[in-house]
């Protein structure tokens, strides 16, 4: 297993937002209501092209991995999706949290199944380029780990999907964490690259 930490109230390090691995840019709240729908119509939009010309792909590989984070807690891709497109110039991580309201046991299989229908949340929005779905943690928490072109994207992304989660998720309970310089396979491989963030693994 690898361990992470979880994206909860993460503190700015010397750099940030920059673009040196170890960089964290700092949570910031939710964007406008307007803002938000404006942005997530667009993202279907963009994910609607993207599906007619077969440039959104789920492949298997890390599929049954399960992550463990910093808190002692864990959980198990069961899905990722990957979008066909070019060179990625500005790379960073993006890991997003939240837990739901009033789901209990079969509801989590129920929620997973259904979760591939919110595609088009995410999968347009600029700078795109992965991400791995990870079910419910020991305290109920989802997370989603993303590859993002653009820390300031990914952050625009992580705002407006806020304002969607928001609706189903507990009060209190979403958290993101963008971390520039930052490839998915090296977070993934080594977890100790970003000191102070994530932890090494056992």
């Amino acid at each position: 297993m690898r361990k992470l930490t979880a994206p909860r109230s993460p503190a700015t390090l010397p750099g940030a937002p920059g673009h040196e691995p170890g960089a964290v840019v700092t949570e910031q709240p939710p964007l406008a209501y307007r803002a938000a729908l404006r942005a997530l119509i667009g993202c279907v939009a963009s994910t609607a092209r993207l599906l007619w010309r077969c440039r959104i792909h789920l492949p298997p590989g890390h599929v049954g991995m399960r992550l463990r984070f910093a808190d002692g807690t864990s959980a198990r891709v069961y899905r990722e999706t990957v979008a066909d497109r070019g060179a990625t110039r500005d790379s960073c991580v993006l890991v997003v949290e939240f837990r739901l309201r009033a789901v209990r046991g079969f509801g989590h299989a129920l929620f997973r199944w259904e979760s591939l229908l919110n595609t088009p949340l995410f999968a347009g929005f600029p700078g795109f380029v992965s991400k791995l779905w990870l079910a419910a943690d020991e305290r109920g928490r989802y997370r989603g780990v993303y590859e993002w072109d653009g820390p300031r994207r990914a952050e625009a992304y992580a705002r407006a999907l806020w304002r969607v989660l928001a609706l189903v998720s507990v009060r209190g309970s979403i958290h993101y964490l963008v971390l520039p310089g930052l490839r998915r396979a090296e977070l993934l491989d080594r977890p100790d690259v970003v000191a102070g963030t994530l932890v090494r693994r056992q």
